[in-house]
């Protein structure tokens, strides 16, 4: 009989590519949603009745306990960027971590992998990083053996950074941006899965930081993106100290209207995770430890962020017919 795997946050732009690769190796993959019916793109991944959509709030003990049950391993890719609401920071990242893994262990699961992100740090400057390092604690405490992944930016076809700067490139005469200077690491989305696959598999366990071949610049990260979509656009950095003012005044506003306007612009902890690079560290272990040779961001990139391009997917075919003679 194969194995079952539930993956919280499996629909999602990382848990979807690793259900995909479960799937993939003969697993039975349960994909643990709040909505479910918009998890549908996961059923194909594998034969009728592989993979399934099923609710759950990870809030909830009862919920998470009941998708759990008969799993062999778990796998936790749920975050957030929102610092409010019923689903902010410490709902998802630290409680609602520490909740899977505290049920795991009572239920006598097998493995855990628990997707964090570089710079998890309970000092750090921002909230996100402060919750992500507590939901690594409370991981460890009850699933010491789990593996943890920290993943710098993640990029792929579906990611919110290239298509968000992408799309901004198409439609704005300038590309503001703060922190121009802040390195990152950028790492392929399916490379993180295989590291997360040999997790589940028990191959892997402990911390690993993950990033691409590459540490650029958030702006020359811009110019990159700016070369394959073929647009010239002024990079403009933002100083942080305005737009802290600005973070400040978005967040004013989406907490005067309840959240009817969301600020999907920038927020205060976003400027604050904007002030420190985002790079694996020299001692930590990587990608190269797990045998996963990174993928370099020029590899991919063009292959889904052409529709940004100004003749979409018929600039190759432009381009080739300025080169005709009569």
């Amino acid at each position: 009989m194969s194995k079952l795997v539930t993956i919280y946050g499996g629909s999602g732009f990382v848990g979807r590519y690793i259900a995909r690769r479960l799937a993939k190796d003969g697993w039975r993959v349960r994909v643990a949603v709040r909505r479910p019916n918009e998890a549908m793109h996961v059923k194909p991944y594998g034969v009728p009745g592989q993979v399934e959509p099923v609710f759950c709030n990870i809030r909830d003990d009862a919920s998470v306990r009941a998708v759990m049950r008969g799993a062999d391993a778990v796998v936790n890719c749920v975050g957030t960027f929102d610092a409010g609401g019923k689903n902010n920071f410490d709902a998802v990242q630290h409680e609602g971590a520490e909740r899977i893994a505290r049920i795991a262990a009572e239920e006598g699961v097998a493995r855990m992998v628990h997707i964090s992100a570089i710079g998890a740090d309970k000092d750090g400057p921002s909230r996100y990083a402060q919750t992500k390092a507590l939901g690594e604690e409370g991981v460890l405490a009850h699933m010491p053996d789990a593996m943890i992944l920290r993943p710098s930016v993640v990029f792929g076809p579906e990611d919110g950074f290239f298509n968000r700067f992408a799309s901004m490139a198409a439609s704005m005469p300038v590309l503001p941006l703060v922190g121009a200077d802040t390195k990152f690491q950028p790492v392929y989305v399916d490379d993180v899965a295989a590291a997360a696959v040999m997790g589940v598999d028990g191959k892997a366990s402990g911390i690993y930081e993950l990033g691409g071949p590459d540490v650029r610049s958030f702006r020359e990260l811009m110019q990159e993106m700016l070369e394959v979509i073929q647009r010239r656009r002024p990079i403009v950095n933002v100083p942080f100290w305005i737009a802290r003012i600005m973070a400040f005044f978005l967040d004013m506003g989406q907490a005067a209207t309840a959240g009817l306007v969301k600020n999907a612009m920038i927020t205060r902890d976003q400027v604050k995770s904007l002030s420190v690079d985002n790079v694996v560290a020299t001692d930590a272990k990587g990608l190269a430890d797990l045998g996963i040779q990174p993928t370099a961001t020029e590899a991919v990139l063009p292959e889904y962020l052409w529709s940004f391009r100004p003749s979409g997917q018929y600039a190759a075919i432009k381009k080739s017919a300025r080169n005709l003679r009569a």
